[in-house]
Formats: structure tokens, C-alpha cells, sequence
């Protein structure tokens, strides 16, 4: 027998810790690259298998072409068999090949580790330790011991869960902050009502003094035609007619702030109210107009609100997760509205567009339940803005970020709001764009009568 004599060699990977993370794919790991013509003997096989221990099998090939793969186990198989070394041993690679005909399986070099894992293990239990064939482009092939990619896949999902305990600590410790901050808001805008409540409750006697007092200085100046010189001095130099014309007005002015700071601490209460255990009967128009009365300062006088409000009952909910849920889709508009204006003014000051609007629609409505025919009453309350809209792939972008795989990995303001509407609620967030002409979302609430 000739002595071993192959080319190419066996290309051994070198076995090293690698950084790997949860998008890893098949290329980011240790492949052998082991190719033979068919024509060869398969002794020239095994002395490669004895030679190299860690030889998952070879890739054989035909004119230089890929024709298919062996492992080690399939080879050990047939040699096994009575007289399988008088059959095979001394035959090209082709002959073996016949017999055994493997079931090729093969992955695309950019297979994600995690997904190359679950693939293989759905194989046949037979042919789970072999090898697996990786396509690295058309004209290339390599082989993938399982042992590595088992590996692999425990080290990558040991990353996602640590990824996922250290997120929901993070999630947890952010939960915790931001109650003890709505707590202390929420005392804080407690200290502040009480002055503001003994300011608007003596505004109601403040009124009535005042006007009974400028009654009665009427009324003493019709009855006192001949004022002494005093008087008369005093009446100049405090401007008498001017006092009687615009303390009224003072008044007034301090009455509308007042009730203004009344409502934007109120607003504020409500917003860092905490949801209790079981769900409360709760008005969504008050809840709509509070957020836009702390998002005032961003209202400007550029963008309109339209509040096209029906007639809605107190709606059972968890009042602070649906504040939060108007809070983002209203706040996600305005951004909106205002990057269309200023990318406007960027490229053309001079342009006299369509003001930015944003629409608030609430009404109850009657929906068919899917694959029933049952009509179920559902509060509509629709957030639409006439900006510049969204792609089809970025409302596919946004829709599935709406997944548990995708809110997962990373959690969106409008991921969140959904969570909110679906899970605590029971309801639906939909999305509806068009370029050019502007978003809307539709929170759909069940209507609990």
C-alpha cells in the first residue's frame, strides 16, 4: 500500500474562546476544511481520520466541484460490517458513497447559531452527532462538528439569559425609581394644591369684596358731588377711574391662573398616580386633555390640536398605564411635527405648507369579534398627525417590535404602549401611515358596561 499522501492536507481550525452574542452565525465558528475526489481510496480517509482524532468527516468532491459529505461514523459504520474492509478499504470513495447515500445537511454560512441548533437537533437521532455541512459561497464548503455547535449554542444562550436577568433588573430598578419619583411628585403637587386651593378659595370673597367695595365708592361719589381738596388730590394722584376699570380684570387674571396651576397639578397627580390591584372606572377626555396640558410648552403655537370628542361613560382601566401609553403616542406626533418643521424651514423657509395638526378622536363603536360573528362594544380613542408618515418597512419595523421576540431584545416606547393596551387591557394598538399624508394610532379599550 502506498503511504498517505493527500492534498490538500486537512485544514484544522484552531479551537479559541470566541466573543459570541446572540446575532453569532455559523462563520464565527471553528470550521474544518477536508476535501477529497471521490476517486480516491477510502484508506487514504481513514489514515486522515487516524491521523487527525478531531476530524468530523471530509467534503468529497468531483472535478473540483462539490459532490457531497462523509463523516467519520458513516465510515466506521460500513468498515464494520463482515467483510466491509475486503469491500470498501481498497474502492474509491464513490462505491462507499453509494451504499451509505447520507442525508446532506446543509446550512448556509450566515445561519444564526441559535437557529443552526434548533434545525439540527430536529434531525433523525442517528445522524445527530454528525457533522454539519456549512456553505460558505457557492463553490466552498466546510464542516461543522455538532459537539462545537452544541457548545456554541449553550455559551450564546447563557449570554441571553444573562442579558435578560440583568434587562429585568434594570427594568425593575427603573420601575422602582420611577414610582419613588411619582411618589414624590405626586407629594410634591400635594404641597402645591394645598396653597393653591386657600388661593382659589378666597378668589370667590376676593370677587365679592371687591365689588361691593367699588359699589360703595360709586356710590359715595354720586352722593358727594363736593369733594373736599384732599379728596379730590388723592382721587388724581391714584387714578381713581383707572383702579375701578382694572381691578376687576386683576382679579379675573388671578382667578384663570389660579384655576390653570389648580388643573396642571391635578394633571400631574393623575400622571404619577400609581394603578392599583384591579382596574377603576376612570375619564379618558379628562386623562387626554391632563397630558396635553403638561405637554403645553411643546404645543406651540405652530401645531394645532383638533379634540373631536364623543360621548364616552367613565371607562374601567388602569388610569397611570393608559396616561402613559397617550403620553408617548402624543409626544411621538409632536416630534414628529416638529422635524417636519424644521426640515421645511431647512430646505425652504419660504414654504407655506399645511399647519401640523394633531387630531384626538374618541367614540364607541361596534366591531365583530374575528372568526365569530359577535358585535362587541369597544372605546375608539384615535392620535392622528399630519406630518410626513411612515414607510411600509418602518410600520413593519414598528409592528413587530410589538412581538415578545423583538420587545425582548429591545424595549420601545410604543412596544411598551402596546404591552399596555393588549396585555393589562385586554385591547388593541393599530397602526395606520401613509407618506406624505400623515400617522394615526387607534387604541381599541373593551367596553365594560
Amino acid at each position: 500500500m502506498k503511504p498517505f499522501s493527500v492534498e490538500p492536507q486537512p485544514h484544522l481550525p484552531q479551537y479559541r474562546n470566541y466573543d459570541l452574542s446572540i446575532e453569532s452565525t455559523l462563520l464565527e465558528l471553528s470550521l474544518h476544511d477536508f476535501q477529497l475526489d471521490i476517486t480516491a481510496p477510502v484508506n487514504h480517509l481513514t489514515q486522515a481520520f487516524t491521523k487527525y482524532p478531531l476530524l468530523p468527516g471530509a467534503i468529497l468532491t468531483e472535478d473540483r466541484q462539490f459532490f457531497g459529505a462523509i463523516s467519520r461514523r458513516q465510515i466506521l459504520e460500513y468498515l464494520l460490517l463482515p467483510e466491509g474492509l475486503q469491500l470498501f478499504l481498497e474502492k474509491p470513495l464513490q462505491r462507499l458513497y453509494s451504499y451509505a447515500r447520507p442525508d446532506l445537511f446543509i446550512l448556509p454560512g450566515n445561519t444564526p447559531i441559535l437557529t443552526a441548533a434548533r434545525r439540527v437537533l430536529r434531525r433523525s437521532p442517528q445522524l445527530l452527532w454528525d457533522p454539519i455541512i456549512v456553505k460558505i459561497d457557492p463553490s466552498t464548503y466546510q464542516l461543522l462538528d455538532f459537539g462545537q455547535l452544541n457548545l456554541a449554542a449553550w455559551q450564546i444562550r447563557g449570554i441571553e439569559t444573562q442579558v435578560r436577568y440583568e434587562r429585568t433588573q434594570a427594568q425593575m430598578i427603573q420601575s422602582e425609581k420611577m414610582a419613588s419619583l411619582g411618589r414624590l411628585v405626586d407629594g410634591l403637587a400635594h404641597e402645591i394644591l394645598d396653597p393653591v386651593g386657600f388661593i382659589w378659595g378666597n378668589l370667590t370673597h376676593i370677587t365679592n369684596y371687591s365689588e361691593t367695595l367699588l359699589e360703595l365708592l360709586s356710590a359715595y361719589e354720586d352722593r358727594l358731588s363736593d369733594l373736599p381738596e384732599e379728596l379730590l388730590t388723592l382721587k388724581e394722584e391714584l387714578d381713581s377711574d383707572y383702579l375701578q376699570d382694572d381691578f376687576p380684570r386683576a382679579v379675573d387674571s388671578i382667578t384663570v391662573g389660579a384655576k390653570r396651576l389648580k388643573q396642571l397639578v391635578t394633571s400631574l397627580q393623575n400622571f404619577c398616580h400609581v394603578d392599583s390591584v384591579y382596574p377603576k372606572p376612570a375619564d379618558l377626555h379628562a386623562c387626554l386633555d391632563g397630558i396635553l396640558l403638561l405637554l403645553k410648552s411643546r404645543l406651540t403655537s405652530e401645531i394645532k390640536v383638533v379634540k373631536n370628542y364623543g360621548s364616552l361613560p367613565p371607562v374601567t382601566c388602569y388610569l397611570s398605564s393608559l396616561t402613559q401609553v397617550f403620553m408617548n403616542i402624543i409626544t411621538n406626533a409632536v416630534d414628529v411635527l416638529l422635524d417636519d418643521a424644521v426640515s421645511q424651514d431647512f430646505l425652504d423657509p419660504q414654504i407655506q405648507d399645511t399647519q401640523p395638526t394633531i387630531t384626538i378622536t374618541t367614540a364607541i363603536e361596534s366591531r365583530q369579534i374575528a372568526k365569530t360573528a359577535t358585535l362587541t362594544r369597544w372605546v375608539s380613542i384615535r392620535i392622528a398627525d399630519n406630518g410626513s408618515g411612515m414607510s411600509e418597512k418602518l410600520q413593519q419595523k414598528i409592528r413587530e417590535s410589538f412581538t415578545v421576540e423583538k420587545r425582548a431584545a429591545k424595549e420601545t416606547s410604543l412596544a411598551v404602549s402596546y404591552q399596555a393596551i393588549a396585555a393589562k387591557h385586554g385591547g388593541e394598538l393599530k397602526l395606520k401611515s401613509k407618506l406624505g399624508v400623515g400617522t394615526e394610532f387607534e387604541i381599541l379599550l373593551p367596553l365594560i358596561e
